[in-house]
């Protein structure tokens, strides 16, 4: 059973697991949206929700913050100045997963993912 499990591990190690979201962080927040796995994108979506969530302060310590999670200056400055002025308002919502059916080789659920 899954009760009280905090997040999907995606069956990789921690650090992999890391890596994984950073980078698809940083693909979604260059090109606006990405299709992925379904699991995946879930997780990413909560991913990049704390991460407009800690950008909407704009302050030195959140860039700090937001380079220690993702750490690629452009893609940060990106983050700060293009997407986090759009949510300022908004408590919650700013990322979609909306589903597109199944891969072809391995029948895997995959998501479009992309801010609102």
């Amino acid at each position: 059973m899954r009760h009280r499990k905090a997040y999907r591990t995606l069956s990789i190690d921690s650090e992999k697991r890391k890596a994984l979201l950073r980078n698809l962080a940083i693909a979604l927040i260059e090109h606006g949206q990405i299709k992925t796995t379904d699991a995946k994108a879930k997780e990413l979506q909560r991913f990049i929700s704390k991460l407009i969530t800690i950008g909407k302060k704009n302050t030195l310590s959140s860039r700090r913050l937001l380079l220690s999670r993702l750490p690629h200056k452009p893609t940060v400055k990106k983050l700060l100045i293009d997407i986090v002025p759009k949510y300022v308002e908004k408590n919650g919502g700013f990322v979609g997963v909306y589903k597109i059916g199944y891969r072809k080789g391995d029948a895997a659920k995959i998501s479009l993912i992309k801010f609102q």
